[in-house]
């Protein structure tokens, strides 16, 4: 049988993107369909708002920083509409570049809603959806372009790459609650903002919010933020995140929303508290479920698998090592499946994928190094085995090296703000583990020595280093 096209792919965000493009360089003739904005929730509504809106918040700490090193404190305000207007303008941007990298790799982009017929025949339907940078606007013209009516099209093979959405518990007043992908459109800055999570989206959030000006409560589920990673790592970001004046209530989940006034909006929470809460904005960051329905996912015979996450029960579809579904010729990868939910990695393994089944070079991922970012103020990053996991696998042969100190750069300032560096190491073959880091420089300092952890570095090797004096990262090779 003569296929329309080798390879379809199913979502225009950075794993469909580098899927698309790699295969397309091997000579497959390839097409993407995409619904939205190109770029997917990273540039969207994820990772590059986010990022943006963590850098204007950096301006808060940096003018009081100012005043320690002869500054005169300046009188700041914040202009939230100016910086969601630049921040729409660089989105709209980057999706333009990737668009035009569509387009010189070979790639047709349809824009339209995909759904299957059987595992080798889909049907694209025209938009019919508002644009998700706004929320109210249709999507404009130029973005209407190459939209089809009920076309049908055949395939070899096709890759799932839709992404994932965030959930909100199903209590009673929900309605009133937004979720991220709200929050970085909102017509005005909260005053008061409750973030319901503490996974790592929300307590990045929470310390954004915070820096931008706006009062903070965060509500945990779990005895407290982070409970994923390392336990050091969980305290040190605790206590940066109170001495910022940010509420944690741990130990709690949401009951139901009121509204007040239609302005303001009383939370019931599971514990009992002395005082009311009252907020103007609720976000929820307390789940996200892929992103698989109105797929038709049965009529190619693809399965799902069910997992918990947080309070919702999500589907995820299940991959093997080659990204392959329960259907031999569709594969899935990034958010929409059972991997480790990070921009890097579905490219990664988008990449992979297209090497493997287009490039007759068979490529694999590993998931052990991959680095992760767990909070922005104050910063933290981690990669590597914690503490905890790192007992569960070697017992006694665990050996942890720690400091915590004042940088050189709040020492004018007079500020309390604490350095914690970490090396998680097994005493047995000297290997270094994990490595973990909160406070200032944390994501790029963790980024470079995720390498070291990956090419097997030792503790010796650590100490053998010479680092860059005054630095932060030159205290990782003077650990004791």
């Amino acid at each position: 049988m003569k296929f329309d096209y080798d390879l379809f792919v199913i979502g225009a965000g950075p794993g469909g993107l580098a899927a698309a493009e790699r295969a397309a360089g091997y000579g497959a003739r390839v097409a993407i369909a995409e619904q939205d904005l190109v770029g997917g929730t990273c540039v969207i509504r994820g990772c590059i708002p986010e990022k943006l809106m963590s850098y204007a918040a950096s301006f808060s700490e940096l003018y009081q920083q100012g005043v320690g090193y002869g500054w005169k404190q300046p009188q700041t305000t914040f202009d939230w509409h100016q910086f969601m207007t630049a921040k729409n303008e660089e989105i709209h941007r980057l999706s333009d570049v990737h668009k035009r990298s569509l387009e010189k790799a070979g790639v047709e982009l349809i824009k339209g809603r995909a759904t299957f017929i059987n595992p080798h025949t889909l049907d694209i339907r025209p938009l019919q959806k508002r644009n998700s940078l706004t929320g109210e606007t249709p999507i404009p013209q130029e973005f209407l372009e190459k939209s089809i009516e009920g076309r049908q099209i055949t395939t070899e093979k096709i890759l799932i790459a839709v992404g994932g959405e965030a959930v909100k518990p199903q209590i009673p007043g929900i309605e009133h609650a937004i979720t991220s992908r709200e929050l970085f459109d909102l017509k005005q800055q909260p005053k008061h903002v409750a973030v319901i999570g503490g996974n790592y989206i929300a307590v990045k959030l929470a310390g954004i919010m915070r820096m931008l000006g706006s009062f903070v409560t965060l509500i945990v589920h779990e005895d407290g933020i982070l409970s994923d990673f390392d336990a050091d790592i969980s305290r040190a970001v605790t206590q940066g995140m109170k001495r910022r004046d940010i509420q944690i209530i741990n130990n709690t989940s949401l009951k139901k929303i009121e509204q007040i006034d239609g302005e303001y909006l009383h939370l019931t929470l599971s514990v009992t508290s002395p005082d009311a809460l009252i907020v103007d904005t609720v976000v929820c960051v307390n789940g996200r479920a892929p992103n698989l329905s109105g797929l038709n996912l049965e009529a190619a015979g693809v399965k799902v698998s069910k997992s918990t996450n947080c309070y919702v029960q999500v589907d995820a579809s299940a991959v093997d090592d080659e990204n392959r579904t329960t259907a031999a010729n569709i594969f899935a990868v990034g958010d929409c499946t059972n991997q480790v939910t990070y921009t890097p990695v579905a490219i990664a393994n988008a990449r992979a994928f297209a090497d493997t089944h287009f490039g007759n070079q068979p490529q694999t991922i590993s998931y052990e190094c991959v680095p992760s970012v767990v909070s922005f103020f104050p910063e933290a990053a981690t990669v590597g085995l914690s503490e905890e996991k790192a007992r569960e696998k070697i017992g006694d042969s665990l050996r942890c090296n720690r400091s915590e100190f004042r940088p050189l750069f709040h020492s004018l300032a007079k500020r309390e703000e604490k350095v914690l560096i970490k090396l998680v190491v097994d005493s047995t073959s000297d290997r270094v583990l994990g490595i973990h880091m909160v406070g200032l420089g944390a994501i790029e300092i963790i980024q470079c020595l995720a390498l070291a952890l990956r090419m097997g570095a030792t503790k010796k090797d650590f100490d053998a280093t010479i680092g860059i004096h005054p630095s932060v990262a030159e205290e990782f090779f003077a650990l004791v």
